[in-house]
């Protein structure tokens, strides 16, 4: 198996699907975590997705905080620092649309050169960081 050495950003699809052994992707998640080095990072959008799709999965709640507080996965980003580049992908993919936390992991990729977005979300095929370069991404269609 082949190892990741890259820093990874972790999108809410994989972290949901990694909790809840119900999800269809979740033993495809648990292979990739297998090649992955923690941390994982991540944003607060994204733990605000996940806290809203686990309501109702069994020790959904507790498992992200154990995730959390053992830092396997370390909130990296500070959107008070990144208000405006955040904003400007916002409304530069409206058309997309894109969401906040998918804003919030693209400046996150801007910001980590070397990093791979680890998603279930097609649309980082689309998105782009630094306005034309792709986004490289560990996700199922691959």
């Amino acid at each position: 198996m082949d190892r990741i050495h890259q820093q990874v950003i972790l999108d809410t699809g994989p972290l949901v699907a990694l909790i809840n052994r119900r999800e269809p992707r979740h033993e495809w998640v648990k292979h990739q975590l297998m090649r992955i080095q923690s941390p994982l990072f991540t944003c607060e959008a994204v733990i605000s997705e996940t806290v809203f799709l686990l309501q109702h999965v069994h020790n959904g709640i507790q498992t992200l905080k154990g995730l959390l507080e053992t830092k396997s996965i370390y909130i990296g980003f500070q959107f008070n620092s990144e208000v405006e580049q955040v904003t400007d992908l916002l409304v530069r993919y409206d058309s997309v649309p894109m969401d906040f936390a998918d804003a919030c992991l693209v400046r996150m990729a801007e910001l980590l050169p070397d990093s791979a977005v680890l998603t279930l979300d097609s649309d980082f095929l689309i998105y782009r960081k630094h306005k034309n370069q792709t986004i490289d991404t560990i996700a199922p269609w691959q």
